[in-house]
């Protein structure tokens, strides 16, 4: 079974995820933009009872555009957020996909909010998220 490390910058937040993920998806939203300094988040959906963490992390919860709410947890000596719970799924845990710093993770099959996509940002009506069309 493939298991998967992810971390923040400085190494003190660990997540060990089993087995592959369940979605791994790219957000446009304008939170997501925030949240990463970035022009969309990556992020890899696991159950809950597929991971394990180690650290110390902080928490900080936001409503999101679709009205639900998520909790984010980050490391509170780097700042980084490793990973968070949503409220709509209440069994998963998304980690970021660059917490991970692997060049080989899966790519992302889902792109949300992008119709607030950078418009010179990978549009995925063009490209399949993953694979050519």
């Amino acid at each position: 079974m493939t298991l998967r490390t992810a971390s923040c910058s400085c190494g003190q937040l660990r997540i060990a995820c089993e087995g592959e993920p369940v979605r791994i998806s790219i957000c446009h939203c304008l939170e997501c933009q925030k949240r990463t300094g970035s022009v969309f988040a990556a992020q890899a959906r696991y159950p809950r009872e597929a991971v394990t963490t180690e650290g110390d992390a902080v928490h900080w919860s936001r409503r999101g555009d679709s009205g639900g709410s998520a909790t984010f947890s980050f490391c509170p000596v780097c700042g980084s957020t490793v990973y968070w719970t949503p409220d709509f799924a209440p069994g998963s845990i998304i980690v970021a996909v660059g917490a991970f710093a692997d060049p080989t993770f899966p790519p992302p099959h889902v792109s949300v909010y992008e119709e607030r996509r950078h418009f010179w940002a990978l549009d995925g009506s063009k490209i399949h998220l993953g694979q050519e069309r």
